[in-house]
C-alpha cells in the first residue's frame, strides 16, 4: 500500500504550523521513482522530474538524493536546480517560446537543451554548429490529456516544431551542422492509455534515420495519477514493458540502441502532498451549505482553471454523519472547491484536507487579493519541517517602490 499521512499527523502539523498549510511526504516521493524505475528496469530508461510542479529547493534536494534527475521549463528553474546540487549533465531545459537570450544562458550552464521553434533552432545552429548536442521537440499531432488545457500534442497546440516541418529542421541540420542528438515529445497531462505513448514511438522512430547523431529519445511526461476515489492511473508497469519491447524491438531491426528519458512531474509529487485548510463560516442557503474556508483559488488554482477534482476529507470529525456540502473559499471572485460533495459533518474551526495537492498548487498560488502564500512542510522520517514560512504583509510589499508624492 502507498504510504500516506494520517488525520492526526494533519492536524498536529496544521495546528503546530497554522493554516492554510501545504504539506509533503518526503518518502510518498521516493515511493513513486521507485515505482518507475522498477517498471523501467528491462531498458535504458533515465527519469528527469518536471520541476515545474513544485519546485521548493526543498524538494529539488530530496529529489536528488534518491538519484532522480530534474527538467526545467525555464532558466530560472534551471538555476534552482543548480542551487539544489544538481550538476548540469542531470539537468534538462526544455524551452517554450522563449528568447533565444535564454537558451544561450541554459547552454552556458552546460545543461541539456530542447528547442521548440524553428527559429531559435537556426539561430543556434549558426552560433553554435555542431559543438553543442541538443534536442528538438516535437509535435506530434496527437490529441492526448484530461481536458484541451492540459493537451499539449495536438495538431493546434503552440508547443513543440509540427511535425510537417520536419524536412525544415533537416535543412537547418545540414546548413548549419546541428548536432541533434534528443528528438522530444511532450502530448500532455492525465494521460492514462499506454497506447498514445506506444503512438508517439511509432512517430518517432520513423524520424529516427534522419539523424545520425541521434541517442536518446524522450518520452516526456503526462502520466495520469488518480485523483477520485477507486480511480486508476496510468498502468506504470504495463507501460515499462510496452516501451522496452518497442525499444528492444528497434534495436534488434535496426542496429540503433537508443536511451529513453521519461520527465514525470505530477506523477512524483502529486500524491505526497495536502493542503490542510481550516474552517471559517458554515452558511445554509436554500438546499446549499456552504462550508468556506480559509483558502481560496490564490492557494488552490487547479479546480477553477481546470475543473480538476481534490478529494477532501474533514480530518477533525472524520465518524460525523454525512452531508452534502459546497467547499468554497474566501476570495472575491467565485472559488468552488467542490460542488455537492458527501463529507462528514463540517463545523466551523474544523480542518479540512485537500488531497494530490503536491502538483501545480502551491507552484501556481498567488497573492490575489493581497492574500499570503501560505507554508509549506516537508515530513521526512516522521519528523515535520518547515520548507517555508507563512508571507506578511511585508512580503507582499518588498518588491514595490513607493513613488514620491
Amino acid at each position: 500500500m502507498p504510504q500516506v499521512l494520517s488525520h492526526r499527523q494533519l492536524s498536529d502539523i496544521a495546528a503546530t504550523f497554522g493554516t492554510p498549510v501545504y504539506i509533503y511526504h518526503a518518502e510518498r516521493i521516493t515511493e513513486q521513482y521507485n515505482l518507475l524505475k522498477d517498471a523501467f528496469r528491462n531498458v535504458d530508461t533515465t527519469f528527469f522530474y518536471a520541476c515545474k510542479a513544485l519546485t521548493n529547493i526543498n524538494i529539488l534536494k530530496h529529489i536528488k538524493s534518491i538519484g532522480c534527475n530534474v527538467d526545467c521549463s525555464s532558466v530560472n528553474e534551471v538555476q534552482l536546480a543548480l542551487m539544489a546540487g544538481f550538476p548540469p549533465e542531470k539537468i534538462l531545459y526544455t524551452s517554450n517560446n522563449i528568447s533565444f537570450a535564454e537558451i544561450e544562458t541554459a547552454k552556458e550552464l552546460g545543461v541539456h537543451i530542447n528547442i521548440d521553434s524553428l527559429s531559435n533552432l537556426e539561430k543556434f545552429g549558426k552560433k553554435y554548429g555542431h559543438s553543442y548536442p541538443i534536442g528538438i521537440r516535437l509535435r506530434p499531432n496527437i490529441m492526448a490529456g484530461g481536458n484541451l488545457k492540459i493537451s499539449t500534442g495536438h495538431d493546434k497546440s503552440k508547443f513543440g516544431i509540427p511535425l510537417e516541418d520536419i524536412n525544415k529542421v533537416l535543412g537547418l541540420m545540414k546548413d548549419t551542422n546541428l548536432n541533434i542528438r534528443t528528438l522530444h515529445i511532450h502530448t500532455g497531462s492525465e494521460i492514462k492509455d499506454v497506447e498514445v505513448f506506444a503512438k508517439g514511438i511509432e512517430v518517432l522512430f520513423g524520424l529516427v534515420h534522419h539523424f545520425p547523431d541521434l541517442k536518446v529519445i524522450d518520452l516526456g511526461g503526462g502520466l495520469k495519477v488518480p485523483y477520485m476515489p477507486g480511480e486508476m492511473g496510468t498502468d506504470i508497469r504495463a507501460l515499462g514493458a510496452k516501451v522496452a519491447e518497442e525499444f528492444i524491438g528497434f534495436e534488434k531491426s535496426t542496429g540503433r540502441k537508443l536511451e529513453i528519458w521519461f520527465e514525470p512531474g505530477k506523477f512524483m509529487v502529486s500524491e505526497a502532498g495536502y493542503l490542510v485548510t481550516s474552517v471559517n463560516v458554515i452558511k445554509q442557503s436554500g438546499d446549499i451549505r456552504f462550508a468556506g474556508v480559509d483558502s481560496g483559488l490564490n492557494h488552490l488554482i487547479r479546480p477553477m482553471f481546470y475543473g480538476a477534482y481534490h478529494h477532501i476529507e474533514n480530518i477533525s470529525n472524520s465518524d460525523g454523519k454525512m452531508l452534502t456540502y459546497n467547499v468554497v473559499g474566501n476570495i472575491c471572485e467565485t472559488d468552488t472547491f467542490a460542488d455537492n460533495r458527501l463529507i462528514s459533518e463540517i463545523r466551523e474551526g474544523d480542518y479540512l484536507v485537500f488531497y494530490n495537492a503536491g502538483a501545480y498548487g502551491m507552484e501556481m498560488a498567488s497573492n490575489y487579493n493581497s492574500r499570503f502564500k501560505p507554508a509549506e512542510v516537508l515530513v521526512k522520517n516522521n519528523t515535520s519541517v518547515l520548507i517555508r514560512r507563512r508571507e506578511t504583509l511585508q512580503d507582499i510589499l518588498h518588491t514595490q517602490i513607493l513613488a514620491a508624492d
